[in-house]
């Protein structure tokens, strides 16, 4: 190695190969030191809450009780999707104007994401996993598909929950008070038709099995 006042390197950089390769030893052994944990920053976004944030709840939904801790502005759809695995319930616009979100609240329909998980403490939540018996459709459900009230299938899961709300005050609608019914529940394919069918099934189904959910 030539030495450092005929180093090519040090004519170059006025550094000598051994004054860098000191310099890049001492950084190592100080990254080394410091570590990862101790200089990574917490990605935007990511923050978690303290706990003096959130705050402690009892949500019933589906006949179950379920004590959470939850933020102040957390949706009762985020909620239900994000925390408690209820994914039938559905995300659309997220500012009550699709009703693919609709669930019971006290047996009335509405949307999840407009209600706030602390406001929905001391009422009674059902979703669409509660319509089932285990494995098996509920009536609803079950007109749904004998009536091929569907396409894509995006917003039925809003559309079934809004008739058995209606089906819950109203067990012998008439076809108009079925299209009032699912009048705040959108379905971008246009199925409206068999969706009010599906209605009128469903009451049926509803009367033959004794008015069972």
């Amino acid at each position: 190695m030539p030495e450092d006042s005929e180093d090519p390197f040090r004519k170059r950089t006025g550094v000598t190969r051994r004054g860098f390769m000191a310099t890049i030893g001492t950084g190592a052994v100080a990254a080394a030191t410091v570590g990862p944990s101790a200089t990574a920053e917490a990605a935007p976004g990511a923050e978690i809450p303290d706990a003096a944030e959130l705050l402690r709840v009892t949500l019933t939904i589906n006949g179950r009780s379920h004590r959470l801790l939850v933020e102040p502005r957390w949706s009762l759809l985020y909620v239900l999707r994000e925390r408690l695995g209820l994914t039938a319930t559905k995300l659309g616009c997220d500012r009550g104007e699709c009703g693919v979100c609709t669930v019971l609240v006290d047996d009335k329909p509405g949307y999840s994401c407009m209600m706030l998980a602390v406001e929905s403490e001391g009422k009674t939540i059902v979703t669409l996993e509660g319509l089932m018996r285990g494995e098996e459709l509920g009536p609803v459900q079950r007109a749904f598909v004998e009536e091929d009230a569907f396409q894509c299938g995006y917003c039925t899961p809003g559309q079934v929950m809004a008739v058995e709300g209606l089906l819950r005050a109203n067990p012998n609608p008439t076809m108009d008070e079925i299209r009032t019914g699912v009048s705040g529940n959108l379905c971008r394919c246009g199925a409206y038709a068999h969706i009010f069918k599906a209605g009128q099934r469903a009451a049926e189904l509803k009367k033959q099995e004794g008015g069972r959910a």
